[in-house]
C-alpha cells in the first residue's frame, strides 16, 4: 500500500529538515546550519536583517552577523554561486557545483546582453589586473551603462565581472558592506577541494539525492528547483537509476498528492519532533518560504514579496514577515529597523484566517521582537499600529 502522509507530519518533517524544529539555542555553528540547508540565499535588502543574517538567526538565535563573511573570508568554508539566486553554500559542495559553473556559462555564451558587453571589455585585462592587484570590487573599473540607466542596467565591467563568476574562472573572497570583492578561485577555494575532479554523471546524482534527503518528499520538478544547477533532463535520468517509493503527502486543503521519497521515510517520519512551541519570524527569503506552491500546499499560506509591486497595488506591504509558531503560520508583521537609533518599528501586524490572537500569542511575538532587538542592536521596540492584529485583506 502507498504510504500516506498526514499534512500535520509533512509540516513537522518539512520544518525539521529545514532547521526549524528545535529551539534555536545554543552555542552558534553557522557552518552546520549552512551544510544542513545546503545553501542559505543572499540578498542586500536590509529591514531588519539581511536575508542571509536572518536566516541564520532564526536557527541559532546565538548567531551574530560578522560570523558568516568570516566563514567566507577567513575559513575559506563557504563559496558564493548561483543557486535559484546568489548563495553561499559549503565549499565541500564545491566539487559537485562545477556542473553549475558549465551550466551558467551555456546560458550566457553568445546570448543578449552579456554579448554585448563582453564586445567591448578585454575578459584577460580583467583577470590580469585581479592576478596583480589582489581582490577587487566593480568601483576599480570605470565602464559606464550605456543608453537609458534602468532597474537592471549593468555596466560592461560589471557584466564581464558576473560573467567570470557564473562561470567560475573568478569567486568571491569576501564582502564588504555587501559589495563583492573578485578574486581567482586558486586563491579563495583550498587546493585540494579544487583537484577533486568528479564526474558529470556523479555530480548531478549527487545534487538531486541531496535535495531529496532535505525535502523529505518532492516532486521531480521540487527537486530540480531545490538546486536549480540542473535541467529537467538530468533529473529524470536519476530518477531511471533510482529505487524510490511513491507516497501520497496531504494538502492543507485535504487533497492528497502523489510526490517520491526515499526508500526509509517511514524511519525519517518516526524520528521527526514535535517543533518547539515559539513564534518565530521569518525572512521572506527563508527556505520554508522561498518556495511559494510548497508553502501553500503545506501550510495553506498565500505569501509573495511585494518589493516590486507598485506601493498603491501592494496587499501587505514592502517588506513582511511570516510568523510561524509550532507548525502553523499564524500572521504577518511589517516591522523596520533604524540601527542608528536603536529603534524597531512595527508598522502593521494581521492574523491569518481562523487564528485567535490570544495573549500568550501576544507574548510570544513580544518576545521574538526583543530576541530580534538584542541581534540587530534595536532594544527599543516601538508599535506605530495597535498591538491586537488586523484581519487579512479581502
Amino acid at each position: 500500500m502507498t504510504l500516506k502522509i498526514s499534512n500535520r507530519d509533512a509540516r513537522r518533517f518539512w520544518l525539521f529538515n529545514q532547521g526549524l524544529a528545535e529551539t534555536p539555542t545554543g552555542p552558534a555553528d553557522p557552518l552546520a546550519i549552512i551544510k544542513r540547508l545546503g545553501f542559505v540565499q543572499l540578498d542586500s535588502i536590509q529591514v531588519l536583517s539581511r536575508a542571509h543574517h536572518h536566516i541564520l538567526w532564526t536557527r541559532n538565535q546565538n548567531y551574530r552577523e560578522p560570523m558568516l563573511n568570516k566563514l567566507l573570508a577567513d575559513d575559506r568554508s563557504v563559496f558564493e554561486h548561483f543557486t535559484h539566486d546568489a548563495s553561499v553554500l559549503p565549499m565541500d559542495s564545491y566539487p559537485y557545483w562545477t556542473v553549475q559553473f558549465a551550466r551558467r556559462k551555456a546560458r550566457m555564451d553568445g546570448k543578449g546582453w552579456f554579448k554585448t558587453a563582453l564586445e567591448k571589455v578585454d575578459l584577460a585585462e580583467i583577470k590580469a589586473r585581479i592576478a596583480n592587484e589582489g581582490a577587487l570590487s566593480t568601483e576599480a573599473f570605470d565602464t559606464k551603462v550605456d543608453g537609458p540607466k534602468e532597474m537592471w542596467s549593468r555596466p560592461p565591467h560589471k557584466q564581464a565581472l558576473d560573467y567570470m563568476w557564473y562561470a567560475g574562472s573568478l569567486a568571491t573572497c569576501y564582502r564588504h558592506n555587501f559589495k563583492k570583492f573578485y578574486n581567482l578561485p586558486e586563491r579563495v577555494v583550498p587546493d585540494h577541494i579544487r583537484a577533486t575532479q568528479i564526474p558529470e554523471q556523479d555530480q548531478h546524482n549527487w545534487l538531486c539525492t541531496q535535495a531529496l534527503d532535505r525535502l523529505g518528499f518532492a516532486s521531480p520538478g521540487d527537486i530540480k528547483r531545490f538546486w536549480e544547477a540542473m535541467d529537467t533532463s538530468d533529473v529524470r535520468a536519476w530518477l531511471d537509476t533510482m529505487s524510490l517509493q511513491d507516497v501520497q503527502v496531504q494538502s492543507a486543503d485535504g487533497d492528497w498528492v502523489t510526490m517520491l521519497a526515499p526508500l526509509d521515510i517511514e524511519d525519517r517520519l518516526a524520528k521527526v519532533p514535535a517543533p518547539t512551541s515559539r513564534l518565530r519570524l521569518l525572512n521572506p527569503f527563508d527556505p520554508v518560504v522561498r518556495d511559494r506552491t510548497r508553502l501553500s500546499r503545506l501550510f495553506g499560506f498565500d505569501y509573495r514579496i511585494e518589493i516590486f509591486v507598485p506601493a498603491a497595488k501592494r496587499q501587505w506591504g514592502y517588506y513582511v514577515y511570516p510568523l510561524l509558531e509550532g507548525d502553523r503560520f499564524v500572521g504577518r508583521i511589517e516591522a523596520k529597523a533604524n540601527r542608528k537609533s536603536g529603534q524597531l518599528t512595527v508598522t502593521k501586524l494581521w492574523r491569518e484566517p481562523g487564528v485567535q490572537w490570544t495573549s500568550a500569542r501576544a507574548d510570544k511575538l513580544t518576545a521574538e521582537l526583543t530576541r530580534m532587538g538584542r541581534f540587530i542592536g534595536t532594544p527599543d521596540i516601538q508599535w506605530v499600529c495597535a498591538p491586537e492584529p488586523s484581519a487579512p485583506p479581502q
